[in-house]
């Protein structure tokens, strides 16, 4: 794991390198501690400077989605970052504002993997479904005392397409539901 302060030192040292050679007073340094290694902000940071060409800290908010999607995201039309990221009603965004989405986005990625990692754990028999059987098995091993009944109105409960499994996409939107996400 990097060292954090040889990490903090870095981005400042290249923070003023940065500032200073593309002529701009007008960036504001961190106050958050992010949870990023050096390496992911600066590749965000890169990401952020293509719209950002001129050095003036901010990049237009009609280009954050085109951002998001260079990080390798996919952006959806109703998330709450497109709609209200722009409080001075300017049209831009700075830095700090486009980094605090991003780690949003990654954090969202990462619970997503979380749970498909489950899933896999109750799928054991690849079906890409949890079923009743795969179900069953797992109370078993955690030695949980549920009765079949229960086991299956749990199964008609999560399947919300009526297939008879619960899906991933059914999976996830349970545990996001049950806010097991947090």
């Amino acid at each position: 794991m990097p060292n954090r302060s040889s990490n903090a030192t870095q981005a400042k040292a290249h923070s003023s390198a940065s500032t200073s050679s593309r002529g701009s007073s007008k960036r504001k340094k961190r106050k958050t501690v992010s949870k990023l290694t050096f390496e992911q902000e600066e590749e965000i940071r890169e990401a952020f400077n293509l719209f950002d060409p001129d050095g003036t800290g901010v990049m237009e908010v009609k280009d954050l989605k085109v951002a998001i999607h260079a990080l390798g995201f996919e952006p959806k039309e109703d998330e709450w970052f497109i709609n209200e990221v722009d409080h001075h009603e300017n049209g831009t965004i700075n830095f700090e504002t486009f980094l605090a989405i991003v780690e949003t986005k990654m954090s969202e990625r990462n619970v997503e993997n979380d749970f498909l990692k489950i899933f896999n754990l109750f799928d054991d028999d690849a079906t890409g479904k949890i079923t009743f059987k795969n179900l069953k098995r797992v109370a078993k091993e955690l030695g949980e005392d549920i009765t079949d009944d229960q086991l299956r109105e749990m199964i008609e409960e999560a399947d919300l397409n009526g297939d008879g499994g619960v899906d991933q996409d059914e999976f996830i939107r349970l545990l996001a539901k049950t806010n097991l996400s947090n």
